[in-house]
């Protein structure tokens, strides 16, 4: 298109400083370039129209936040279950976080199918387990809610929270040098807003990847790590019963 405007603009400055006796050439001349630029217009205009409609995600909202989750992030990552998270801070409970649990389908399938042959009525403590073991493709999807949060806290609770769930799967040990791979002294600089969507990827090999805004700022190879961190969401002790009772009936389900 650009071209054609630049070959429009040299014809016309050539007939324009041209012989003023040959009018006929010259309108003949005129006449193809606007035939030329004509056809170019509706080439355009057809590229434009052929643009294709970008696919909506349908949603599913977690009830006591109101935060909205994708059912899926990817043709293989789909939505098991959402959760809230709150702490007590002197006294005042305050909702953190809204989170949504995703899994690769096709091989959670295959982990449950491999534990359970007939289908409980309700997931059992060894289902859990397994997912939590298992090195599937897990997606822990978290959306700040508390206009408060700062990467410094998350930092904090992550030394905290994450370090009581090491030290579970670890003899009562704590692993500092994986703590601290989970964030990189980069996230320090992100400011986190109400909306801010963190995410945390348990990837097949056991490693963990941290992404803040979409941006990536941790990356651990930790078994121990993994099992820990899915543990606080769908262990014995887990952030939201409900959001874990939802992932179970979803893992009964594949069976």
């Amino acid at each position: 298109m650009a071209a054609l405007v630049e070959e429009i603009t040299k014809t016309t400055q050539v007939l324009d400083i041209g012989n003023k006796s040959n009018v006929h050439v010259q309108k003949e001349e005129m006449a193809v370039v606007e035939k030329k630029l004509k056809l170019a217009v509706e080439q355009s205009s057809s590229t434009l129209e052929e643009k294709p409609i970008k696919k909506e995600v349908a949603v599913e909202v977690e009830p006591k936040t109101g935060v909205s989750f994708p059912v899926e992030l990817s043709d293989k990552m789909k939505l098991y279950g959402v959760g809230i998270r709150k702490r007590s801070f002197f006294g005042i409970g305050l909702k953190i976080y809204g989170y949504g649990i995703y899994a690769d389908t096709k091989a959670l399938k295959e982990l449950v199918r491999s534990k359970v042959v007939k289908a409980p009525a309700k997931a059992t403590k060894e289902i859990y387990q397994a997912a939590i073991d298992s090195d599937v493709e897990m997606t822990l999807r978290m959306v700040v809610i508390y206009g408060g949060l700062t990467m410094g806290l998350v930092r904090k609770n992550f030394d905290d929270t994450l370090g009581t769930f090491i030290r579970k799967y670890n003899g009562g040990q704590n692993d500092d040098t994986a703590l601290k791979k989970i964030m990189g002294e980069e996230a320090d600089k992100i400011k986190l807003t109400a909306g801010s969507v963190i995410e945390f990827t348990k990837l097949p090999g056991y490693i963990l990847q941290t992404k803040v805004m979409d941006e990536a700022v941790g990356k651990v190879e930790s078994e121990l790590v993994c099992r820990a961190f899915f543990d606080m969401y769908l262990g014995d002790d887990a952030f939201d019963n409900n959001a874990k009772e939802k992932f179970g009936m979803s893992l009964i389900s594949l069976i």
